[in-house]
């Protein structure tokens, strides 16, 4: 359940302010339909976070003992100063495509992010948890806290809270998940680079 809980809190925190929530209320304003908008995203986050979370397991299980789990609390830290960073709006993902608006946000959202912080997180958590159910379904989850009011409230929901404190907010859990990877990790008998 922890794996569940922290991937859940952790994407939520840093997707808000993140490229693909300016997609959703890009989409929102664009389509002006939020029902399929929200099932795409919820299917192209099942998809993407699916693939990520089961290659950081994978990895995972290839890749053990302290040196393995240091770098995945450097990881961590690593994207604690990835979270200060504000996103710019991709212009060009909301192209309207024949198969409608699910199928354009579907697409979209799958393509844009590939390589963003919230798949890369994904796929920590995977390694950190050994777990792809729960990593999967939490981060899923935290996708669809942060960008169904974003669909839902278009613009609006990105004023109530400066995204400027929101990203600080994100920084310090990932800082703060890295470091006790990193000292659980120097705590092991054995350990040495």
């Amino acid at each position: 359940m922890e794996a569940f809980l922290v991937s859940t809190g952790l994407v939520a925190i840093a997707e808000i302010g993140d490229k693909t929530q300016l997609l959703a209320i890009m989409l929102a304003a664009r389509f002006r339909r939020p029902i399929p908008i929200i099932l795409g995203i919820l299917a192209a986050t099942l998809a993407n976070h699916g693939l990520a979370a089961g290659l950081g397991v994978l990895i995972a299980q290839w890749l053990t003992g302290p040196v393995f789990q240091a770098v995945v609390g450097l990881g961590f830290i690593v994207m604690a100063g990835w979270a200060l960073i504000p996103d710019k709006e991709d212009e060009g993902a909301a192209a309207a495509t024949a198969g409608g608006v699910f199928l354009t946000t579907l697409v979209a959202f799958f393509l844009v992010e590939i390589g963003d912080k919230t798949q890369i997180a994904t796929t920590l958590l995977g390694a950190r948890f050994h777990n792809l159910l729960f990593v999967t379904a939490g981060t899923t989850f935290g996708m669809m806290l942060a960008n169904v009011p974003a669909v839902l409230l278009g613009e609006a929901a990105t004023k109530v809270v400066p995204l400027r404190y929101v990203r600080i907010g994100a920084a310090i859990v990932f800082a703060l998940i890295g470091l006790s990877v990193l000292v659980a990790a120097f705590l092991k008998p054995g350990f040495s680079f």
